[in-house]
């Protein structure tokens, strides 16, 4: 079962209540696809890393000798990543997305495919807990590849995805293919205008959702007439506190220094269990 915890906005506490899932699941796979930015790990200090690799994505390389600077594969191109000039073709390797329409497309067979380094796959364990992440390297600009890269080795009987935050493309990314996504929002209107956002995707991809409420206590109830209204069942609330807060700033998984918390966080996975089935 493949489980995302996702947010409309940044900031809801998606981070806590995946670890917090995962650390009361038992063999369970923790996967952090806020590759931008990625942080689940640093709650498992212990982790021990067991394997590394490089996300490497393809991009066009031009062989001079058969181009005519035809501009076939300028003109095809819908990210702008070739520009086609009587003397010369400029690749723009951090625009491409890798295709591979270009070398289709070219009527001299002048295009092939070269291969960039854009990020590292990284795989840890501790406990009964196995982590798998993705960390972009600086400077580029695309989070997909290196998400959807990182989601392939993604296998286990329960995976728990830690989604980066909004509705863009990277979020979508990361979501797709989930049996379940649990959506972490916070009661104040921008919480609930993003939490809207996300439910409207969600729906798009037709992925059954429910909530977690967090920072309960501040602001309103609209989010959870909101809620009602849509049919979108609640699954847990954690109150606005300070130790809670404490903890989570000193990298340390609330649930774990909080006893009476690790039942409700292993009730909420059989919940959801049971949702999908």
């Amino acid at each position: 079962m493949k489980i995302s915890v996702a947010s409309g906005k940044g900031g809801t506490g998606k981070t806590l209540v995946a670890t917090c899932l995962s650390a009361f699941a038992g063999d369970a796979l923790l996967v952090d696809c806020d590759v931008e930015e990625p942080n689940a790990h640093l709650f498992f200090p212990q982790a021990r890393t067991i394997e590394e690799d490089v996300c490497q994505v393809s991009v066009p390389q031009i062989e001079e000798s058969r181009c005519n600077r035809c501009g076939e594969c300028s003109r095809f191109c819908a990210y702008n990543a070739l520009a086609v000039f009587p003397g010369d073709v400029l690749v723009f390797p951090e625009l491409c997305h890798g295709c591979g329409g270009c070398a289709l497309v070219c009527p001299q067979k002048a295009i092939s495919e070269a291969k960039r380094p854009v990020g590292a796959v990284r795989r840890a364990r501790a406990g009964e807990v196995e982590l798998l992440w993705g960390e972009l390297f600086p400077g580029e600009p695309m989070a997909s590849p290196l998400i959807k890269e990182v989601k392939r080795r993604a296998e286990g009987r329960l995976v728990l995805i830690d989604c980066p935050p909004g509705t863009s493309c990277q979020a979508i990314a990361a979501v797709d293919g989930s049996d379940f996504c649990l959506l972490v929002a916070e009661p104040t209107p921008f919480g609930l205008y993003d939490l809207d956002l996300a439910v409207m995707v969600l729906d798009q991809m037709s992925i059954d959702c429910g909530v977690v409420v967090n920072k309960w206590g501040i602001g309103d109830d609209a989010l959870t007439r909101y809620c009602r209204e849509s049919d979108i069942p609640i699954l847990m609330e954690i109150p606005w506190s300070q130790k809670i807060a404490g903890l989570y700033s000193r990298g340390l998984i609330f649930a774990g220094e909080m006893p009476e918390w690790q039942d409700r966080f292993r009730s909420l996975l059989s919940t959801i269990q049971e949702m999908v089935d």
